[in-house]
């Protein structure tokens, strides 16, 4: 199968008007797709139930940075051990703000025949609602050949995220009632039916009042607009679309995973001051563009895993048994076009013995 060949309902070119620099993935001839994809799919699972599973140990404890760290530390020890040679591009932060994962970071065994990959990571994504034992706290990762992942600034960014059927449907210049129009007409269903997802954030008063004069429901979320977005594109979850402004790192994981399922995300940096307009401008990125999915997720060979730590709409969280643990995690290929929902036992005791009930 080709490079070129994309999914259907991917956002076409023209929804970007002015384009900035971003990274350009450049494929070896010898890397194939489903070579790709079968060497590294099981791989990204263990990592994030690794993350998920010592993220989860620290839950409900109140304590953030403990639930920051222990996922964190358990993502990067796995990662260590896959052989890759990966390079962070989306992480926690810095390499002065964070000790470990942070952008540029190299990570994997790193032998002459590793797999050449950009990185984004979210250890744990909603680390205090995964400190008070709330829903939807999960542990993301997603991996692409180099350049396969745009490189976003640690800011925030505005985003409209719709589901396959209204993808290429939608613009984010568009007005609020415009948009729900046209992702009701897609769905096929009225406006009054939708279930709109938006964090829940000062910043969101104005967004708030248009959305809801528009006449959809609106389910605010403390956290987690990355499993919000894998919602939006997958059906049974009754989220239909996400809005509002949120991290712009969590756009990029986003794309990732909507890139895979055919959903769309459209976002538009949104600089606080002049300081991080002019580090979107030295990295070539502008606050005046509108970037798509393709545009935050340019790869050919992408795949994505998400594993809950807490209980959600999506996934299950981490429960635990004596010796041992069980994990629920979504993950998928861009060249694949497969979903797999993973349902996992894990013995992590030697002696660990456990009757498996569904």
């Amino acid at each position: 199968m080709s490079d070129d060949a994309n999914p259907p309902n991917d956002a076409p070119e023209q929804q970007t008007t002015k384009r900035g620099r971003r990274p350009q993935a450049d494929t070896p001839p010898s890397l194939r797709a489903e070579d790709f994809e079968r060497a590294l799919v099981l791989d990204t699972v263990r990592v994030t139930e690794q993350a998920a599973i010592a993220a989860s140990r620290a839950a409900g404890k109140g304590d953030e940075d403990l639930v920051d760290s222990a996922g964190t530390d358990a993502m990067r020890r796995v990662l260590n051990e896959l052989d890759i040679d990966g390079e962070i591009v989306i992480g926690e932060g810095e390499r002065d703000e964070a000790p470990m994962l942070y952008i540029g970071e190299k990570v994997g065994r790193n032998g002459p025949n590793s797999w050449p990959v950009d990185i984004a990571v979210d250890p744990v994504e909603g680390t205090g609602i995964t400190a008070r034992m709330v829903n939807n706290a999960v542990a993301v990762i997603a991996l692409a050949e180099k350049g396969g992942l745009f490189q976003a600034p640690d800011m925030y960014m505005e985003k409209l995220i719709v589901p396959p059927p209204a993808a290429g449907k939608v613009d984010l210049r568009w007005p609020i009632a415009a948009n729900l129009a046209s992702i009701a007409q897609a769905l096929d269903r009225e406006v009054s039916d939708l279930t709109v997802v938006i964090l829940d954030r000062p910043r969101h008063e104005q967004l708030l009042r248009e959305v809801r004069a528009a006449g959809p429901r609106v389910k605010l979320i403390g956290d987690g607009d990355v499993i919000a977005a894998l919602s939006a594109a997958i059906r049974g979850t009754n989220v239909h679309a996400v809005l509002g402004t949120g991290g712009a790192p969590e756009g990029v994981l986003a794309a990732a995973a909507l890139k895979c399922l055919g959903g769309e995300i459209q976002g538009r940096f949104v600089p606080r001051d002049d300081a991080e307009r002019e580090r979107l401008e030295a990295m070539g990125a502008s606050a005046d563009t509108v970037y798509t999915t393709r545009d935050l997720a340019p790869g050919n060979h992408i795949v994505f895993s998400a594993t809950g730590i807490t209980d959600g709409e999506l996934l299950r969280g981490v429960k635990f048994f004596r010796g041992g643990a069980r994990t629920h995690t979504v993950t998928m290929g861009y060249f694949s076009r497969v979903v797999r929902f993973s349902d996992a036992v894990h013995l992590l005791d030697r002696d660990a013995r456990v009757s498996v009930q569904i």
